[in-house]
């Protein structure tokens, strides 16, 4: 059991036989009345986000959430197969677990997939990826003072504002939390 007044960012708890992740808190301590704790947690099972609020001090239960390095190797129709790097051991996961993540993915990249007693629950993308853009219009020359952007198409699907001086071929690297180009790889 772990109280609500030690919640931090990325913490993973068990509440109304849920398993969820902590995506963003706030302990709130009114003039009037007793403090509490303000949360915003993300169902790790079926994705959804849900605002809760606790009493300060209550306890809630602490999920244990195994994270073992897995490869990504293919798409077999509707399930995506992963493969552990240590026992070469196979996993397939449905595509609408991971329908987000799927935006970034690409072949033999290594990833966490999240193990809880035994049931995956998803997986875990680093930080940033590295892709290469497939699709994009290209820049007209003196177009890069105004500072703009332009829609590019990546390897993978995904679509993202680039900066004019992207050209297609070149290889960005995406910020997995929002989709958002970084930098030039």
């Amino acid at each position: 059991m772990i109280s609500v007044n030690d919640f931090r960012t990325g913490l993973t708890i068990e509440v109304d036989n849920g398993i969820w992740r902590v995506m963003d808190f706030q302990h709130v301590k009114p003039g009037k009345g007793a403090a509490f704790v303000r949360s915003k947690l993300r169902n790790l099972r079926t994705g959804a986000i849900q605002e809760k609020t606790f009493r300060a001090g209550e306890k809630v239960g602490k999920a244990q959430i195994d994270n073992r390095k897995m490869q990504y190797l293919y798409a077999n129709g509707d399930q995506h197969v992963f493969m552990d790097n240590e026992s070469y051991e196979q996993i397939e996961l449905p595509a609408s677990s991971i329908e987000y993540e799927l935006k970034f993915l690409k072949e033999n990249m290594e990833v966490a997939i999240m193990l809880y007693q035994g049931e995956s629950l998803g997986i875990e993308l680093p930080n940033s990826v590295e892709l290469t853009v497939t699709e994009t219009e290209p820049g007209i020359k003196g177009d890069t003072a105004s500072g703009g952007t332009k829609p590019a198409t990546l390897e993978t699907g995904l679509t993202v504002q680039v900066p004019f001086f992207v050209n297609e071929g070149d290889k960005l690297i995406i910020n997995t939390t929002d989709g958002s180009y970084v930098s030039r790889a």
